[in-house]
C-alpha cells in the first residue's frame, strides 16, 4: 500500500475530480475523504471563515494526522485561510488546492480576472493572488466576478448544464482585458474544456493543486 494521503472536502462536488486525478497521479495512494458540507455551509451563513469552522477544521487535520496520513490536502478555498492557522500545528505538509494556482498566474500575468461561484470562496482566492504578488513584489490588478445563480443551479437544481451556461457566458463576456482567467473553484474546472477556443490561459485550482500534492506524495 503506497502512502496515506487526506482530502478534506467541504461539498461532495469536488470529491470525483480530485479522487479520479490523484489516482492517475498517485495510484498506489491510499486515499482518505473527509467529506463535511456543513463547513461551507456555515461559512456561506456567516459570510466569512469563523473561529468555529477552523476549529472544526483543525480537528479533522488532527484525526487525519492520526490516522497515518503523510500530507492533507484542503479542496476548498473558502477555508483556505483556516489552513494557515493550522499548518504551524502538524507534523506533516496540509496544502491548499488554490496555492499552486495563484503561484503560476502571478507568474503569467499582471490583468487577472478570478471567476466564482461561492462569495466566500471568491473573496479568499482573490487575496490569496494578492498575497503572492505581494510577496513576490509585483504589481497585479485583480478583478472578481461572481456568479451565484450558477452555484444555485448546480446544487439546487442539481444542473451541471446551466451552471456551466451561466459561467462560460460570463467568462466570454468579460475575459478580453484581462492577461490570465482563473477558476476559483475546483469544481469549476469542467468548464475547460467548452472555453478552449478563448487564446487567454485559463487556470483552475483542481488540475495544478492535485499534481501539486501528488508531486509531495513521491518526496515524502
Amino acid at each position: 500500500m503506497g502512502r496515506k494521503v487526506a482530502v478534506i472536502h467541504t461539498t461532495a462536488v469536488t470529491y470525483e475530480g480530485i479522487n479520479s486525478r490523484l489516482k492517475a497521479l498517485a495510484p498506489d495512494a491510499e486515499v482518505m475523504n473527509i467529506v463535511d458540507d456543513s463547513l461551507l455551509n456555515d461559512v456561506k451563513r456567516e459570510g466569512k471563515l469563523t473561529k468555529e469552522v477552523t476549529r472544526r477544521l483543525m480537528t479533522y487535520a488532527f484525526e487525519a494526522q492520526d490516522w497515518g496520513a503523510k500530507l492533507i490536502l484542503n479542496a476548498c478555498s473558502s477555508v483556505g485561510e483556516g489552513v494557515d492557522v493550522i499548518r504551524p500545528l502538524l507534523t506533516i505538509p496540509y496544502l491548499k488546492i488554490d496555492e499552486p494556482v495563484a503561484r503560476t498566474v502571478v507568474e503569467r500575468g499582471d490583468k487577472i480576472a478570478v471567476y466564482g461561484t461561492v462569495k466566500t470562496t471568491l473573496e479568499p482566492s482573490a487575496r490569496l493572488i494578492r498575497r503572492i504578488a505581494e510577496s513576490a513584489e509585483k504589481d497585479v490588478a485583480v478583478d472578481s466576478y461572481l456568479a451565484s445563480d450558477a452555484f444555485e443551479a448546480l446544487t439546487a437544481e442539481k444542473n451541471q448544464d446551466k451552471h456551466n451556461q451561466i459561467l462560460e457566458a460570463l467568462i466570454r463576456d468579460t475575459q478580453e482585458q484581462y492577461d490570465v482567467l482563473v477558476l476559483a473553484q475546483a469544481s469549476m474546472s469542467v468548464l475547460i474544456p467548452c472555453l478552449s477556443d478563448i487564446s487567454k490561459p485559463i487556470l483552475s485550482s483542481m488540475d495544478s493543486g492535485v499534481e501539486a500534492a501528488a508531486a509531495a506524495l513521491k518526496e515524502l
